[in-house]
């Protein structure tokens, strides 16, 4: 099994990424995600039904939607949205996922951990991609600290 650090590394090498949760006012973690991957060099896609332009950029309504296959999606989501992004990542063939969580529940719902290990997605089921996308600002460095036991499923 990967540690933590292993698996965001694997999950980060993705170069397709999609980061549904992102907000129209700009304020959410999920916008901080879109951003940051953005910047480190990877083609990101922002999902949102509920909007057509995210920081700038282009958003779709569905992973569905994107007009390029994604290889890997951040869910920043609420956590009631949860199982059915990871039941688009199952009938788009999506392989990797990564469900937001900080303090508290973030993204994470029970019924979409246990649809990834039926459909064989490989999941990291909390923390934050910030904590590993170069350069990691403090209040990252911080929290990777707390998340060190996370276990990945589905990366071995």
């Amino acid at each position: 099994m990967m540690t933590l650090k292993e698996a965001a590394n694997d999950f980060l090498s993705n170069k397709s990424i999609a980061v549904a949760g992102v907000s129209r006012n700009g304020a959410s973690v999920a916008n901080a995600i879109y951003k940051k991957l953005r910047e480190a060099g990877h083609e990101v896609f922002a999902i949102n039904p509920n909007t057509d332009k995210i920081e700038g950029d282009k958003c779709y309504p569905s992973l569905t939607s994107t007009p390029k296959p994604i290889d890997a999606v951040v869910i920043a989501t609420h956590p009631k949205v949860t199982t059915e992004i990871i039941k688009e990542c199952g009938s788009l063939g999506i392989k990797n996922t990564w469900i937001h969580r900080s303090f508290g529940q973030g993204s994470y719902d029970n019924e979409a951990v246990n649809l990834c290990k039926e459909l064989g997605i490989k999941l990291i089921p909390g923390s934050c991609p910030l904590m590993f996308i170069e350069p990691v600002d403090f209040g990252h460095k911080c929290i990777k600290l707390f998340h060190k036991k996370a276990k990945p499923l589905g990366y071995s």
